[in-house]
Formats: structure tokens, C-alpha cells, sequence
């Protein structure tokens, strides 16, 4: 049992790390750093690549996929332990799909040359495979009973929500490269609402920096693609920030780190703005949605198995 843990908290946390890769690879241009797919120039490690930027960007390519190999390689280990030990089996399988539909994403994002709606489903996909490995790795423990967390429920699953379509929203910024739209702070091109185009902006099937009719992609709709993102973290925090207030009694450290991370993921996304995207800070700024995710789940688990203690 104890090793079937370990695997669990294992699995979360390289989980963790894989998302914070995949956000380095693709904020540092390594997205296409190896042009084919699983193989990386028809080897199974970068070789012979003359150019030394195009070199850096293939091996940064090849660490993100064998971290993902690794990472399924483990998963499916954890399922097989699931079900021959009959605890969280179900979640454990609903897992593996999810991965299988990560790797084919991952394979899209090559072939298809970095299409924004499959870079995002890519991410989304990553968020929600740590997410899901949280989760199974805190069913392993036995949780007292507390009533009281149920109270908690609904402001829980609005903040964990919220936080799923900012990251979706985020990830579209990424993929349409339109994390400096809006380049001043607080305002947005000089003003509170400035012309924005969402039809183009948010217009799902279509080719990196164009429209769906092929046409270059306007300063108008990556501004609305932008702005949306900037405004709805607003609401983010907030919820988190009510959710954080209403645990407090209860659970005062959890309540700490939602707080916590909350204002620490808005203030990186400000600093990005302010300091025009320094690697490491939009890397961060990943990082920093994963550990307020991670968080978000923790409390949803209190409130929803608070009463039903593993065995």
C-alpha cells in the first residue's frame, strides 16, 4: 500500500514538473524543435543538427516528450496497481484515456504545425491530468469526517471552474502569441475597453496568426484575446479569494495557500506584462496557475469526500 502511494504522489508531481516543461518549450519557440513526431529529425535523440539554436530548441523538445513518455510509463503502472488492489481504479483508467488523448494532442501540435485550439487542448489536457492525479493521489489517504466542509461545495466548484476557463484562456494567449497585446498596465492600449476584435480573435478553427478566411490576424483580435484573459483573472481571484475566506475556520492552512497562490499567479501575470515577458517569469506564471489548480482541487476533495473517509 505504501508503495501504491508513493506512485500516486510520484505521478502528481511529475505531473507538475511536465507542465511547467511544456510551458518552457513552447514560451521559449522549441514547439516545433523537432519538425517530426515521436522521433526528433529521424533519431531518437537530437543528433547532428548543425545549427546550435535549432540544437537547443530540439533537445528542449525531446525532454518534454521523454518527461511525458516517462509520465505515461508511470500512469499505466499506477492503473495496473489500481486495479489489482481495487482502490480508485475507475479514476486510475479515466487517467490512461487522458493520457492517450495527451499524446495524440501532443503528436496534433507537431504535425499540425502549433494550430492554437490543439497548443490549448494540449494544455488543458496536461492541467487536467495533474489535476485528476491529485485527486487519486489524496484518495489514498483516510480523511476524518468533517460536515462542515460541505458547506464549502459551491463556492469550491465555482473557484476550480473560473480557474479552468482562465487557463484555457491563458493558453490561447500563448498559442496566438498575444501575451503583450496589451503592453501597458492597468489600462489596455490607453484604454479601459479598447477596439477588439472577438469574432477573429476567438475564432477556434483556424491557423496560427490568421483568421479563418487566411488573412493576417489583427492587432484588434489579439488585443480581445489579450484583454479577455486580463479581465476574467479579475474574477478568478476573487472566487478564490471567497473560497480562501469561507475555509478559513476550517481549514485555515489550505485557506492560506488558495489565498496564497491566488495573489501570487495575478501578481506574475503582471509582472509578464510589466517587464515584456521575461522567460522565466511567463514560465513561472505557468507554474504558478498548476500550484493554484493544485490547490483548488485540494479543497474540492475536502468538500466533496469529507464524508466518505478512504478505507
Amino acid at each position: 500500500m505504501k508503495a501504491y502511494r508513493a506512485l500516486c504522489v510520484a505521478a502528481a508531481v511529475a505531473a507538475f514538473c511536465l507542465v511547467v516543461l511544456g510551458a518552457y518549450v513552447r514560451l521559449s519557440n522549441a514547439g516545433l524543435g523537432c519538425p517530426d513526431w515521436p522521433l526528433c529529425y529521424g533519431r531518437a535523440m537530437p543528433a547532428q543538427i548543425a545549427d546550435a539554436a535549432s540544437a537547443a530548441k530540439a533537445w528542449k523538445e525531446m525532454a518534454h516528450r521523454y518527461l511525458a513518455g516517462s509520465l505515461g510509463i508511470l500512469i499505466v503502472v499506477l492503473a495496473a496497481a489500481a486495479w489489482r488492489l481495487r482502490r480508485s481504479h475507475r479514476l486510475a483508467t479515466v487517467i490512461i484515456a487522458l493520457v492517450a488523448l495527451q499524446a495524440t494532442l501532443g503528436m496534433w501540435t507537431v504535425t499540425m504545425l502549433l494550430k492554437p485550439a490543439i497548443v490549448t487542448a494540449h494544455l488543458l489536457g496536461g492541467m487536467a491530468t495533474l489535476a485528476l492525479l491529485t485527486w487519486l493521489a489524496l484518495a489514498q489517504w483516510p480523511h476524518a469526517e468533517g460536515a462542515a466542509m460541505r458547506a464549502l461545495r459551491l463556492i469550491a466548484v465555482l473557484a476550480l471552474t473560473a480557474l479552468a476557463v482562465q487557463i484555457a484562456l491563458g493558453g490561447w494567449v500563448s498559442a496566438n502569441y498575444a501575451a503583450l497585446a496589451c503592453p501597458d498596465l492597468p489600462l489596455c492600449r490607453g484604454k479601459l475597453v479598447p477596439p477588439m476584435d472577438f469574432a477573429n480573435g476567438f475564432h477556434v478553427v483556424r491557423e496560427l496568426g490568421q483568421t479563418a478566411e487566411g488573412t493576417p490576424l489583427s492587432p484588434d483580435a489579439l488585443t480581445a484575446i489579450h484583454w479577455s484573459h486580463r479581465a476574467f483573472a479579475l474574477v478568478v481571484v476573487a472566487l478564490a479569494w471567497i473560497a480562501s475566506a469561507r475555509a478559513w475556520r476550517l481549514a485555515p492552512g489550505l485557506a492560506r495557500l488558495v489565498a496564497a497562490a491566488a495573489a501570487l499567479q495575478f501578481a506574475l501575470g503582471v509582472a509578464n506584462v510589466a517587464t515584456g515577458l521575461p522567460l522565466a517569469l511567463a514560465a513561472a506564471h505557468n507554474a504558478g496557475a498548476a500550484l493554484l489548480l493544485v490547490s483548488l482541487v485540494v479543497l474540492n476533495f475536502f468538500a466533496f469526500r469529507a464524508l466518505r473517509p478512504a478505507p
